[in-house]
């Protein structure tokens, strides 16, 4: 659960304070006046994934599903998260994938899943193995793959400055892992 309330004084203080380490005098501007509430409703918004129920976004549905046990896969799905080292933004795209068993869950779900670990403080690995794990676990899924590709500004705009460099993680989970899945996986993900 976010603990996060634009209309707390008390953390619109804390936003000021932090605008008068940046700009000193100067956060005194018209332009920054609107600044600690718009920063806490922003944040409230990035942060949104930890007052996400994953098993019941998961619910499952058999029509459809109980004869299909061939990969279900969604690609370029888009991920905005922040790093929890800088808090600074990565973004990219994932591909997620897996093998019903008997039991499928409706492809906008496979999208919201990725927002819902996205919209946290993050590392790209673990958001990678967060989603894999969720399908396993709440589909009872055959199989369940992930790849995600991002761009990570805190690599960018600061320390060594790699830009367009994209970082690739994978979980593979249950029959994915075996070398004929994971091969269709990557091909289908294009990676």
């Amino acid at each position: 659960m976010t603990f996060i309330d634009p209309d707390n004084d008390s953390q619109q203080e804390n936003i000021r304070q932090l605008l008068q380490m940046v700009e000193g005098p100067a956060c005194e501007r018209e332009g920054l006046e609107e600044t600690p509430r718009r920063v806490l409703k922003a944040w409230q918004e990035w942060t949104a994934g930890y007052d996400t129920d994953i098993p019941g976004l998961l619910k499952t549905f058999a029509d459809g599903g109980e004869d299909y046990d061939e990969m279900v896969l969604v690609r370029d799905i888009p991920v905005f998260s922040h790093c929890e080292h800088h808090l600074a933004p990565f973004f990219g795209t994932a591909c997620v994938g897996y093998i019903p068993n008997g039991r499928v869950v409706g492809l906008s779900k496979l999208s919201r899943l990725v927002d819902a670990f996205a919209r946290r403080l993050q590392v790209q690995e673990r958001i990678t193995t967060q989603v894999a794990t969720a399908l396993m676990g709440n589909l009872d899924a055959h199989g369940a793959a992930v790849l995600l590709r991002c761009r990570h500004l805190c690599m960018e705009s600061r320390g060594v400055k790699t830009h367009n460099s994209e970082t690739v993680t994978s979980c593979l989970l249950g029959s994915m892992r075996t070398s004929e899945q994971r091969a269709e996986f990557l091909s289908l993900a294009g990676g």
